[in-house]
């Protein structure tokens, strides 16, 4: 089942985010309700960051025991070395080791690369199954494969609009690496109405409007099974406000059509969130 190939995003437990997000920051209780919709649906991966603001700590608070949980660490600075910052999320998490653990800001890592004997250390202890990257642009992992850093991991967006990475993808799951994406539904821009949008989208909203109109309420589901259906990738972390979208995505995911490739050249300015205008 496709359904298997997901993970679970956890960012919003930490801090209010997403363009479509009303409702801030997933508070503790509902965090509660969908990790036992997890576990009812066979989700088996998490993934969180250092920073996610309290995502570790409200995570730590729920039984991980059965989950492949992965996280990230920012750049050394001040003595927080990647030993010390692994450390802390271990215990905010309540859990002996991560099965991955990334580098949040690679281009740190590419100006740092004696990091990266580090992270091989700290697997070579048992407290990090995989080792790899968190990415944004093609050119960051382009470099890093240069220096010869064969990531056991990486993660990076993958959704409708975006696919700038495949060909990388390809090649390194051929190659034995696990491939993670994020940004299924563009922290949910798929889902808001052109009418509420900054002039900023305006390049998109014709096929923001087709996408909505064409598929109403299935839009979640289509856009889901889309990136499921990739054979090169191996899991598929989305970020859910409640248990309930949860359910509604899984769910419209295993009876969704097969939606058309976008044909569209979309601007990376829009692709890329960090460069949306701030509120």
């Amino acid at each position: 089942m496709l359904v298997t190939k997901i993970g679970l995003g956890t960012v919003q437990f930490g801090v209010p985010y997403g363009i479509s997000n009303k409702s801030g920051q997933t508070p503790l209780e509902e965090v509660t309700k969908i990790m036992d919709s997890c576990k009812k649906y066979g989700i088996r991966y998490i993934d969180t960051a250092t920073a996610y603001g309290a995502a570790e700590e409200l995570l730590g608070n729920t039984d991980l025991k059965d989950y492949r949980v992965v996280s990230k660490y920012l750049p050394v600075e001040h003595g927080n070395t990647i030993e010390a910052q692994l450390t802390k999320s271990l215990n905010r998490l309540n859990i002996p080791a991560l099965y991955g653990y990334l580098a949040h800001r690679p281009q740190d890592l590419l100006e740092h690369l004696e990091q990266w004997d580090e992270l091989k250390s700290l697997q070579s202890s048992g407290k990090i199954e995989k080792i790899g990257f968190s990415l944004n642009r093609v050119h960051e992992l382009e470099d890093l494969l240069s220096k010869g850093l064969q990531p056991d991991l990486i993660q990076v967006p993958f959704n409708y609009f975006v696919n700038r990475f495949e060909k990388l993808m390809v090649e390194l799951r051929n190659s034995g690496c696990e491939i993670h994406t994020r940004s299924t539904f563009l922290q949910g821009l798929f889902f808001v109405p052109v009418t509420e949008l900054p002039d900023f989208f305006s390049p998109v909203n014709p096929v923001l409007t087709s996408l909505q109109e064409q598929y109403k309420d299935r839009l979640s589901g289509i856009l889901l099974k889309y990136v499921m259906e990739k054979p090169f990738i191996d899991v598929v972390i989305i970020g859910v406000n409640n248990a309930k979208q949860l359910v509604d995505n899984l769910s419209g995911s295993t009876i969704a059509e097969t939606v058309d490739e976008n044909m569209q050249t979309v601007d990376e300015q829009i692709l890329m969130p960090s460069c949306w205008p701030k509120k």
